[in-house]
């Protein structure tokens, strides 16, 4: 049987353009890229980008972007970084790369996640895209914070950083299998020194979710960070109402951060 993409399929066109693609070492194209490496008329690269794809040679991810299948990949094609998909659906950089997907990256946990979390103030969206399960969950703007930008091959990315990813998984905890794992396993992490506590406090203190912030100022008073370090996430808390954080008006009320616990409450 003769094998999907052979030189022998392409026109030479084509062959130009998969040569010069794979010189470049490129995993994913847009139509800026194929404008900027070649003098295409729109409609001679309308009809090339057609025949690629109907060669599988491109895989669409979105209007004008397409993954990347060399001539040696074989038909398996090539396998493209599940982060530099999310950057292409905003050009405003008003996403974040998060939750499990950061636990993972950041060490937090050893369990593998299925499903990549794109956080951002605009669009709701599942969708599988070159085999990779994405969620885009939209949040509000203030809740886009302490993040950091690192480099995936030449695309910039924006991802939660450490201390913000820690917060996520307090308040988005399922993954990890609930609350009290969650609990133990940013606890260890603030116990060994392996995040900035200073941000960790600052991040928790101008976080939305309010019980949220009243569980990670007990842990950390209970670690034993003192009242100074902790005064921005004290005095974020003090005028709200007394709230649960087990899911029940029964146990013991802390006054300083104005929460129900029980003595086992980590």
């Amino acid at each position: 049987m003769t094998p999907i993409n052979t030189p022998k399929t392409l026109g030479p066109i084509e062959t130009n353009i998969v040569a010069r693609l794979t010189y470049e070492k490129k995993t994913i194209v847009t139509v800026e890229d194929l404008d900027q490496l070649f003098n295409l008329s729109p409609a001679d690269r309308k009809q090339v980008v057609f025949r690629l794809k109907k060669k599988k040679i491109f895989t669409p991810i979105k209007r004008g972007a397409y993954a990347f299948s060399p001539l040696e990949a074989g038909p398996a094609g090539t396998g493209v970084d599940e982060l530099l998909i999310p950057p292409l659906f905003f050009p405003k950089k008003n996403y974040y790369i998060g939750y499990s997907t950061m636990f993972n990256y950041f060490g937090l946990t050893e369990q593998l996640f299925q499903t990549v979390y794109v956080l951002n103030t605009s669009m709701r969206m599942k969708r599988i895209m070159c085999g990779i399960s994405y969620k885009f969950i939209r949040i509000s703007e203030n809740r886009m914070y302490g993040l950091e930008t690192i480099k995936v091959k030449d695309a910039d990315v924006n991802i939660s950083s450490k201390e913000r990813t820690l917060i996520d998984l307090l308040y988005f905890n399922k993954p990890v299998g609930g609350i009290n794992s969650a609990i133990s396993i940013f606890t260890q992490v603030v116990k060994e020194q392996k995040c900035d506590i200073k941000k960790l406090i600052e991040y928790a203190a101008r976080f939305p979710n309010i019980t949220t912030r009243k569980r990670i100022g007990i842990i950390l008073e209970r670690i034993g960070v003192s009242d100074t370090a902790l005064r921005p996430l004290i005095k974020s808390v003090q005028e709200t109402s007394i709230c649960s954080l087990h899911g029940s008006r029964k146990g013991t009320v802390n006054k300083k951060w104005r929460a129900i616990i029980i003595d086992s409450q980590q």
